[in-house]
């Protein structure tokens, strides 16, 4: 029997975490039947924050690199490179639906408590623990969008009864089409034969599927409290 590479280990040992993760109604219901303006620019105003992360955590782990890691290294200076202004996609996104409130309050505050929590620990994990743990967040919010994303924007546009091409920009791009970063970081990973740093990204990844599933709850219940009131 041939040896499982360490990509195939990390899917299954995060399996129990992101099937919890994708119980999340809230997801379902995106993926089949879309969900009204307001919830999702509320997802995408969390989505913002922390995205708006991505570049300064992956500047962090790259600054804890040592001589040893030159396959990280080389690895972040290209994510970096990658991913540098996501976020202004994602305001673009929601003033596109009329939005600019929500804008608004998305540049004065920092998030809500889920994405806060979620940044917040990855930036212990790079700091206190190792620069690998940066992976363990890839791994989720890179596998998760691929997943879904598509999805679900085909399914939120036809409800709102608008093209994907207004205010989708984000969500698009990290869907299906995106695959080839699912498959750079699959290649990226398979070269990590330290145990110590899989078992990192392993526990990294399943802390960022708890508490990004957690976003998600905490926006339908809070958009049910906005409806009820």
């Amino acid at each position: 029997m041939s040896k499982q590479s360490f990509y195939q280990v990390l899917q299954n040992q995060t399996e129990a975490a992101r099937q919890s993760f994708f119980s999340t109604p809230m997801l379902l219901d995106a993926a089949e039947n879309g969900v009204e303006a307001g919830l999702y620019i509320n997802y995408l105003t969390q989505a913002y924050h922390h995205v708006r992360h991505t570049c300064p955590l992956l500047a962090a782990a790259l600054g804890r690199c040592g001589a040893q890691d030159e396959v990280l290294r080389t690895a972040l200076i290209e994510y970096i490179d990658d991913e540098k202004g996501h976020e202004k996609w994602i305001l673009n996104d929601i003033r596109a639906i009329g939005g600019d409130a929500a804008v608004e309050r998305a540049l004065s505050y920092e998030g809500d408590r889920a994405v806060r929590m979620m940044v917040g620990y990855v930036y212990y994990a790079i700091d206190r623990i190792s620069p690998y743990a940066m992976l363990g967040m890839v791994h989720v919010l890179e596998g998760t969008s691929v997943d879904i994303a598509s999805l679900a924007a085909d399914s939120i546009a036809k409800r709102l009864g608008i093209p994907t091409t207004k205010g989708f920009s984000y969500l698009t791009s990290h869907g299906a089409v995106d695959q080839h970063h699912v498959q750079f970081f699959e290649n990226l990973v398979n070269q990590i034969d330290d145990e110590e740093k899989q078992a990192i990204i392993i526990d990294t990844a399943r802390i960022t599927y708890q508490l990004w599933g957690q976003m998600f709850s905490d926006l339908v219940s809070d958009w049910d409290a906005q409806e009820a009131a």
